[in-house]
């Protein structure tokens, strides 16, 4: 498991200390727990997975899809951002609810553009 740790982590393109902070750990930790230096717990692999979408059984055995990608769990994460604290997460998704169809393309295409620049420059 902890090698799937490494690869989930350079995956999402995050430092050690990035991906820590995400799941409430240090780099340092996270260091230890990709060496095998330290055992990933129950609570660890809960936090990843909920944090990053990922999918419980690849993490635990590497069977399967590395991430989830099910609307019920997208909907999940949508209600938690709407129940939460954060007006500018909430408020977010408000105006994308609101956008209409020509708006939507716009950005897609904005997107789409910002994607083939990120490219070149990699």
């Amino acid at each position: 498991m902890n090698e799937r740790l490494k690869v989930l982590r350079k995956t999402l393109k995050l430092s050690q200390d990035a991906f820590g902070e995400r799941i409430g750990m240090s780099g340092g930790g996270i260091s230890l727990l990709e060496m095998g230096k330290r055992n990933i717990t129950e609570q660890n692999v809960k936090s990843i997975c909920r944090e990053f979408n990922v999918d419980y059984i690849w993490l635990t055995t590497g069977e399967g899809e590395m991430f989830v990608d099910s609307d019920d769990d997208i909907m999940e994460s949508i209600d938690r951002i709407m129940s939460g604290e954060n007006e500018f997460h909430k408020n977010l998704f408000k105006t994308f609810a609101r956008l209409g169809e020509n708006e939507l393309s716009a950005l897609e295409n904005i997107i789409d553009k910002f994607i083939e620049v990120r490219k070149r420059k990699d």
